[in-house]
């Protein structure tokens, strides 16, 4: 897109009452809990509407697994997979504001382009030094997530001297970093990364020590739904993890969570409904 044409974003966190949900769509043969249902334009459009009707205030949309064990994939093939999905987003529009699960520039930059709002990246703006700079020019938020070590590697044996402390030196680092990019303060997500790098106790000690990360002053994206460290704590597989993904993600609203990103999103808009009317 030529200089002069490029789209900016008036108000990319317009979408953010916090808390509130985002959804989940993968673009993705291997992710680990809805692995190719949605690859395809019609899937993926079908599956924006209904994240919509259930109340999601964002879908987040990625082409690369980023779960425990992961290898990393090439930058043609994250654009293979997204791009026929970007491409009907772009001609037929979404039916909720929209966030790029992505490290790579030019998968952030095609979904800018198809109207997402929002770069969350996993590596915090480390993978990619075009990243941060694009989403500034563009007028874009950007979610900084902490990650120890790659998806391929972060499981392998994660330590901490003190992982609260260690998780939010880093996010004040990388919020530093993207406004030193250009980004304003005020465009900036931050998530401590839960299931990134971390045993079941590290995730346990993040989400009682979040409102040490609140007081960074970003809103945080908390991302428990269906993750690893409830099959640990419950004995369940993936598809069994509804009601401890529930429970982890009110007690990080609880803490000052200001987004949820959730696979079941109808169950977690209503959780969070009953959450906000108590007084």
């Amino acid at each position: 897109m030529a200089p002069d044409t490029l789209l900016r974003i008036a108000d990319p966190l317009a979408w953010l009452d916090a808390p509130c949900v985002m959804g989940i769509l993968n673009v993705t043969p291997d992710s680990f809990s809805d692995a190719g249902r949605h690859a395809d334009p019609e899937g993926a459009l079908a599956r924006l509407q209904e994240i919509a009707i259930d109340g999601a205030a964002i879908c987040d949309v990625g082409g690369e697994s980023t779960r425990p064990g992961a290898t990393a994939v090439p930058e043609d093939e994250e654009l293979r997979r997204l791009g026929p999905v970007l491409a009907a987003v772009r001609e037929r529009g979404a039916p909720l504001p929209l966030s790029i699960d992505t490290s790579k520039a030019a998968v952030a930059e095609a979904a800018l382009d198809a109207g997402a709002t929002v770069v969350n990246d996993v590596t915090a703006g480390r993978a990619d030094p075009r990243l941060l700079p694009l989403a500034a020019e563009r007028g874009a938020a950007v979610c900084l997530l902490h990650m120890q070590g790659t998806p391929a590697t972060m499981q392998d044996d994660p330590r901490y001297d003190d992982v609260v402390a260690e998780v939010r030196d880093f996010l004040a680092a990388r919020l530093e970093a993207a406004v030193e990019a250009g980004v304003p303060a005020e465009r900036v997500l931050l998530d401590p990364g839960i299931g990134f790098g971390k045993t079941l106790q590290h995730n346990l000690s993040l989400l009682a020590g979040l409102p040490v990360l609140a007081a960074l002053g970003r809103p945080l994206v908390v991302g428990v739904s269906r993750k690893g460290m409830l099959g640990r704590l419950l004995g369940r597989e993936s598809g069994e993890r509804l009601a401890g993904s529930l429970a982890a993600g009110l007690a990080a609203v609880a803490r000052g969570a200001a987004v949820l990103r959730a696979h079941d999103v109808r169950e977690t808009v209503d959780a969070v409904r009953v959450w906000r009317a108590v007084p």
